[in-house]
């Protein structure tokens, strides 16, 4: 699968390693520094470089991983997103930490990409831990509300060696975002299996039981 990537940093520059490991084509855009974006290239096998727009043509699905205050800039960038699965990693910090939003922040987003089909994944776990937790089937968390995209993500996410776990859609979310505390996956790790008891309880429509779950079975 061709796979673009806007925004080159620790976790879109890893990702584009491990999809690049796995035997997808990928373009790494964004960076502000050339000799950056090509190091990202040479890290992930080689991988094209260009712009955010370019990225968004060449790829059947697009991540989205830049800095919270760069989306809007990014998302101007890519141009037209009618129909893309975009994977979006972001997370809601702004120049004062954490940014209390009016609605989950993986929904603003999907606000902000009209004709987008918003998945958001790979922002639980650190870009370090994702490096080197592949093929241990470790839980990696996504949501959405186009169950074909979130079919599509989750076959990437097995593709690179962990274990997706759809934890429904907007409604459910925020168990998914920033910022670590008692009752959310935020931050934490899960073996596959105890991340699917967490989803199921969601899905099961007792978000109590799975804060519950959340707290009991993370990982030390």
């Amino acid at each position: 699968m061709r796979i673009g990537i806007v925004g080159a940093g620790r976790i879109g520059g890893n990702a584009g390693r491990l999809f690049a490991g796995a035997g997808h084509e990928v373009m790494l855009s964004g960076s502000r520094d050339p000799a950056k974006l090509e190091a990202a290239a040479t890290a992930a096998g080689g991988a094209s470089t260009g712009s955010p727009r370019e990225a968004v043509e060449f790829g059947e699905a697009v991540m989205m991983s830049v800095p919270w205050l760069a989306v809007a800039d990014a998302v101007a960038q890519m141009g037209s997103l009618d129909g893309k699965v975009v994977i979006d990693t972001t997370n809601q910090y702004g120049a004062a930490g954490w940014e209390d939003l009016p609605e989950p922040a993986a929904q603003l987003n999907a606000e902000r990409m009209p004709g987008a089909r918003l998945v958001k994944a790979f922002n639980t776990l650190t870009s370090g831990f994702q490096a080197e937790a592949g093929g241990r089937g470790v839980a990696l968390f996504l949501a959405g509300e186009d169950a074909s995209a979130k079919d599509l993500v989750a076959g990437l996410i097995r593709d690179i060696g962990f274990e997706p776990v759809d934890v429904g859609g907007w409604a459910e979310v925020p168990i998914m975002e920033a910022p670590r505390r008692d009752g959310a996956v935020y931050g934490e790790e899960y073996s596959g299996a105890d991340g699917q008891r967490i989803a199921a309880a969601l899905r099961d429509g007792d978000p109590e039981q799975a804060a519950r779950l959340a707290v009991e079975l993370r990982a030390g």
